[in-house]
């Protein structure tokens, strides 16, 4: 089948990959010439493990293309996704920001020939999908089409295996014609057995809302709890066990730590209220979530000034980890943006490390952070340890060398990848979140 993807985003990349590797032929549109170019080349525009050797290896058997002409790709294609950017608006009042895909939309109906499924694959408002169509129809009144809505739910860092093997596949669709398309798009997953969940468009827009709501509320809960292990001494690793294992909770997402952050949760969290509110209902679970949230990363920063005797000022502090989480370089609303800032207002001295992340990080923290290239390095001469992000790296590091190398003896887990007894046998004064 003859695919095109709008957008060579982090959604598009991945999603129009991961087609080709499917065996259908799909050209990959984006208007920016320096992106096409690097991705002509084998330069990958993020930080995704494995999508750069399974981009190669579908370009070099002619199932994966990139262009910046839109006409041509549009016009023999049996479906066009898209997959352009809808970040939270810049007024920071929940809305999204649709220009891209409006854009997108008035581009692709001139360029329409014969019955073609436009779906939505960015996160987008409910009732996108009808402006969609409704600026279909006034620029190309002869088009022939629908528009479905196929909402992704990818992990950074995990992208490819979440698309490979999928929980689920949601299509909105409005007409059998269309939900063919899509199942015939979708027909390798089939062998796996892999759910397909038809429903209507407008609730296929809201259920990516939704569960990434619900997932952005596990992780609020699970920190609440941990100031509350804080208070009264008790152990949340412990405790995430204990009411992870019911089947009815489940244990992921119940890993305690400076707040979520990302592409989608703070995002997606927003866009929900802001559509709730539109529509006279009020989402007050969803809202308590994003202040927890916000109030989860100002209570890093107490933790940390309390491990070092209430006092940051010309403290050298070795933060490990920068990104909002491990195997990716996106920085966009990570812990680090908030803790670190009101660490250095104080007077505090921060060297970081990070394996991915440094290069975006420079362009979103204050300009006083010092970055190296190796994680002892940054802990040489360190009055304390921040383990900021999980990194498998940080995960098994060497005690010992760290003692030598560190001025003082500080370790402070913001993710509990040690366990207090384990680093305290090992000579380190250790704060971990909600642990004892």
């Amino acid at each position: 089948m003859k695919i095109t993807i709008i957008g060579t985003g982090y959604v598009g990349l991945v999603t129009g990959t991961c087609f080709a590797e499917f065996g259908h032929h799909v050209t990959c549109v984006d208007k920016d010439q320096n992106k096409i170019s690097n991705l002509l080349e084998g330069i990958m525009p993020i930080y995704e493990p494995g999508l750069d050797l399974l981009v190669e290896k579908n370009c070099k058997e002619g199932r994966l293309s990139f262009t910046t002409t839109l006409a041509e790709a549009v016009s023999s294609a049996e479906a066009v996704f898209l997959a352009v950017g809808t970040p939270s608006s810049r007024r920071g009042d929940g809305y999204a920001d649709l220009t891209y895909i409006y854009e997108a939309t008035k581009e692709i109906a001139a360029e329409l020939k014969g019955y073609t499924v436009i779906v939505d694959k960015s996160t987008v408002p409910v009732g996108t999908a009808d402006q969609v169509a409704r600026i279909i129809r006034e620029t190309n009144p002869d088009a022939e089409f629908d528009v479905a809505s196929n909402p992704e739910f990818l992990r950074e860092g995990a992208a490819i295996n979440d698309f490979m093997r999928p929980d689920r596949v949601v299509i909105g669709v409005e007409s059998d014609r269309a939900e063919n398309v899509l199942r015939d798009i979708y027909k390798p997953l089939f062998l796996r057995e892999t759910p397909i969940v038809r429903t209507d468009v407008k609730t296929a827009e809201l259920t990516k809302y939704a569960a990434n709501a619900f997932l952005a509320t596990k992780i609020s809960f699970i920190n609440e709890i941990a100031l509350l292990c804080d208070s009264i001494g008790a152990n949340v690793t412990d405790l995430a066990k204990g009411i992870g294992m019911d089947g009815r909770i489940g244990s992921k997402f119940l890993h305690p730590g400076p707040g979520y952050g990302g592409s989608c949760f703070p995002k997606d969290t927003l866009a929900l209220l802001r559509i709730a509110q539109e529509h006279g209902q009020s989402l007050r679970i969803i809202e308590a979530t994003v202040e927890v949230n916000a109030a989860q990363k100002a209570m890093m920063v107490k933790k940390i000034r309390d491990a070092l005797g209430g006092d940051e000022a010309g403290k050298k502090l070795a933060v490990l980890g920068l990104t909002f989480k491990p195997e990716t370089d996106d920085m966009r609303d990570a812990p680090a943006i908030t803790i670190l800032p009101a660490l250095l207002e104080k007077g505090a001295n921060i060297t970081a490390h990070d394996p991915q992340g440094v290069s975006e990080a420079k362009h979103v923290l204050p300009q006083t952070i010092s970055y190296v290239e190796d994680a002892y390095e940054a802990c040489r001469d360190a009055d304390a340890v921040i383990l900021m992000t999980e990194w498998n790296q940080y995960r098994a590091l060497d005690f010992d060398r760290l003692k030598e190398i560190m001025k003082g003896n500080v370790f402070i887990d913001l993710r509990n990848v040690y366990t207090p007894k384990e680093m305290q046998e090992a000579g380190f004064d250790y704060t971990g979140v909600g642990t004892c």
